[in-house]
This record gives structure tokens, C-alpha cells and sequence, in this order.
């Protein structure tokens, strides 16, 4: 069973500058979306909330063992429930820990302003300190992908390695389509079946998002939450160059999100021990498309930083 934390719920927060919902029965509505995505997650080993000096962060895990952990960080609008058809195939690997990210919808609660990346990740290094000792795999699909790469710029000692999924703001900005959706995201009174046709649109065409419970989990993060994110910047040439730690980027072929032929090329010349892929049947929903063969590639990546996974 999944536990519900005490929750940034009302127009109390307005103007504080942290991560809301906008009302109670708003709320509600994303409890109940979370805890039927919950459900359909393999079995939690551990649930924790994690102290840090921003708010408090949500973290679950799964699966005993002694291999170094696999992080899994979010997208956008999303929260651990996304992971449903991830977490099998990466659990067959080595045991994961996923994170709901702090200003955005889920069960982290958010206390102090977010100003800039050099805060995210602040609460993200934090958070893994922990969680772990010792520097972890981190996974991130979409904005996670950037956060992943955030921390690795700034706290390059927790990071073992980094796994991109389709990521955007790293090596390169956005399309004026992503700038569409992302701007709908935040219109409270977008009417519902316009929001559903925005997430299949960036989706790939999937139907009806509102028909799955992580559909429905975005849509009201969309909808009931208010998040005051600073500007998501890119980092600098020398930044990404200077990672050290192996780095497989996947990119979405058929993503709205940005070119990913030539952001992967880009990203072959910023950091040449990097492995970066373009996969052409995949949109930005990419790890809902193709879970088994993420799952493969993650194994073959960690499987040659870390053989003897457990």
C-alpha cells in the first residue's frame, strides 16, 4: 500500500514559490490515479522519505541485493507509477531505487524555492547520500534524463553512471512543438480533452492517455498542480565534455521533443567515450514503447561497468 505524505494541498501556498495542489479535491484526484499506477508496480522492498534542504523526497526500493543500485528519475508531470512497465525487465538486472522529483507532481513535498540547476541538484545529491554511500547507476527518461545529467555536472562523485532516455536540455534546446505542449501543461482551464490529445500527441499517437492510470497520473499533474521551476538551461560545452563516468544516451527517433539525428551526433562530439543511439521507431514516449529492449540495453551498458550484477 502505498503511503500518502502530508501534501502541499491549497491556495495557502500560492506565492511561496514551491510545488502545490491547487485544491483538496484536486489532490484526490491525483491520489487516486498514483495509487492505481502503484499497484501496478512490482513489490516495494522499501518506502522512505528523504530529508533534504529543499523538501522532503519520496523514494522507493526495489529488490534486495548487492550490486550497485539503478536510480530511476522521471519525466515531466510524472512520478514513480510511470515506471510500470520498466521495473520488471530492470529488476531482472540489478535492484532499482526511484525517486518522485522534488517541484514536481508526486509524493516529494517541496519547502524552499528551486532557483536554478545548481539547486536540483543539490536535493537530487542529497537525496542519493542518503540513500547510498557509494555513487549509483541514475536512469532518466525525458526532463529526468536532464537531471541525471544536472547532478553529474555538479556532484559528479554520486553518479557511477548515466543512462539517458530521449532527454531534452542537454545538447540541445527544444521544437516549438514541445514549447506547445509545455505551455498547455501549465493553462488550468485547458479543457480535459485537449489535454489528452497534447499527451498523445508527444506520446506518439498512443490512444486515450486518460484510459491508463499514468495517463491519468500526468493529466492531473497537468491540471491540479502548480510547479515555480527555474528555467531548465542547458549545460555548458566544457561541462558535458568533462564527464568522466560512462554515459549511453538514447535518443527517440520519432520524437517531437527535438532532432534527434543531430542532437546524437552532437553529443558523440561533446563526449566521445559516450555510446549514443538513435532508435527510429521510438517516439518521446520511449519507455513505455520499448521496455524489454531498454531493459536489454541497460543490461549489456551496466553488464561492462559492473559484470557482477546481483
Amino acid at each position: 500500500m502505498v503511503e500518502f505524505p502530508e501534501s502541499n494541498v491549497g491556495p495557502k501556498f500560492k506565492g511561496k514559490r514551491v510545488g502545490y495542489f491547487r485544491e483538496t479535491a484536486g489532490y484526490r484526484r491525483y491520489a487516486k490515479a498514483y495509487r492505481d499506477g502503484f499497484g501496478l508496480l512490482p513489490p516495494v522492498r522499501e518506502t522512505i522519505d528523504v530529508p533534504t534542504s529543499f523538501g522532503t523526497v519520496r523514494a522507493y526500493r526495489f529488490r534486495a541485493g548487492e550490486a550497485t543500485p539503478l536510480v530511476l528519475l522521471p519525466g515531466r508531470q510524472a512520478a514513480t507509477p510511470m515506471w510500470a512497465a520498466n521495473l520488471p525487465g530492470l529488476l531482472a538486472v540489478r535492484p532499482v531505487i526511484t525517486l518522485d522529483l522534488l517541484g514536481e507532481p508526486g509524493l516529494s513535498v517541496q519547502s524552499r524555492p528551486l532557483t536554478d540547476g545548481v539547486d536540483h541538484a543539490a536535493w537530487l545529491s542529497e537525496a542519493l547520500a542518503a540513500l547510498e554511500s557509494r555513487p549509483v547507476h541514475v536512469l532518466g527518461v525525458s526532463i529526468g534524463g536532464w537531471s541525471a545529467v544536472n547532478l553529474a555536472v555538479h556532484h559528479p562523485d554520486r553518479v557511477a553512471s548515466l543512462i539517458t532516455l530521449d532527454a531534452p536540455f542537454v545538447f540541445g534546446g527544444v521544437t516549438w512543438k514541445m514549447i506547445l505542449v509545455s505551455l498547455g501543461s501549465v493553462l488550468p482551464g485547458m479543457p480535459e480533452t485537449w489535454r489528452n490529445r497534447l499527451l498523445s500527441w508527444i506520446s506518439g499517437g498512443v490512444s486515450a492517455p486518460q484510459d491508463l492510470p499514468e495517463g491519468r497520473l500526468i493529466a492531473s499533474g497537468m491540471k491540479d498542480f502548480v510547479s515555480y521551476l527555474p528555467m531548465t538551461n542547458q549545460p555548458a560545452k566544457d561541462q558535458l565534455s568533462a564527464l568522466t563516468m560512462p554515459f549511453l544516451g538514447i535518443f527517440a527517433g520519432r520524437s517531437i521533443v527535438h532532432n534527434a539525428r543531430k542532437l546524437a551526433d552532437k553529443a558523440r562530439k561533446l563526449v566521445p567515450g559516450g555510446e549514443f543511439e538513435v532508435w527510429p521507431d521510438a517516439s518521446h514516449a520511449i519507455n513505455g514503447e520499448f521496455p524489454d529492449e531498454i531493459a536489454a540495453r541497460v543490461a549489456k551498458f551496466l553488464g561492462e561497468i559492473e559484470p557482477a550484477a546481483g
